[in-house]
C-alpha cells in the first residue's frame, strides 16, 4: 500500500509540476506509467464517447484524483498529439549527497 501510494504521489506531482527531481530508482519506477496514462489520453481524442469516458476512468483509477485526470487530458495530451512516445525525459544530476543514491530530473519533453 505504501508503496502504491508512493508512486500514485509521484506520478502526481510529475504532472503537476512537469519536471520533478527524484531518485533514479523512483524515476524508473513512474516513467512507464506517466507515459502509458498520456497515451491513453492522447489516443482517446479520436475515439467516440465511450471510449473517452473510459479513458478518463482508467487514468482516474490510476490516479485517484479528478483534478490531475482533467490536467493530463486537456493540457498535457493535446501537446503530444503528434508524437508517437518518449513523452519524458531523464537527466542525471549526480549523486545525493547524504547517501549518494543517484538523482534525476524527470521532465516532460518540450516540443
Amino acid at each position: 500500500g505504501a508503496r502504491i501510494a508512493l508512486r500514485r504521489n509521484l506520478i502526481k506531482q510529475f504532472f503537476t509540476h512537469e519536471r520533478i527531481q527524484t531518485t533514479k530508482a523512483k524515476a524508473a519506477a513512474i516513467r512507464g506509467d506517466a507515459e502509458r496514462l498520456i497515451t491513453i489520453a492522447r489516443n482517446s481524442a479520436n475515439g467516440t464517447d465511450a471510449d473517452k469516458v473510459n479513458a478518463r476512468r482508467q487514468v482516474a483509477s490510476k490516479l485517484g484524483d479528478d483534478r490531475m485526470t482533467k490536467r493530463i487530458f486537456d493540457e498535457i495530451a493535446p501537446r503530444f498529439a503528434t508524437r508517437n512516445g518518449g513523452y519524458t525525459r531523464v537527466l542525471k544530476l549526480g549523486p545525493r549527497f547524504g547517501d549518494a543514491a543517484e538523482m534525476v530530473l524527470l521532465e516532460l519533453v518540450e516540443e
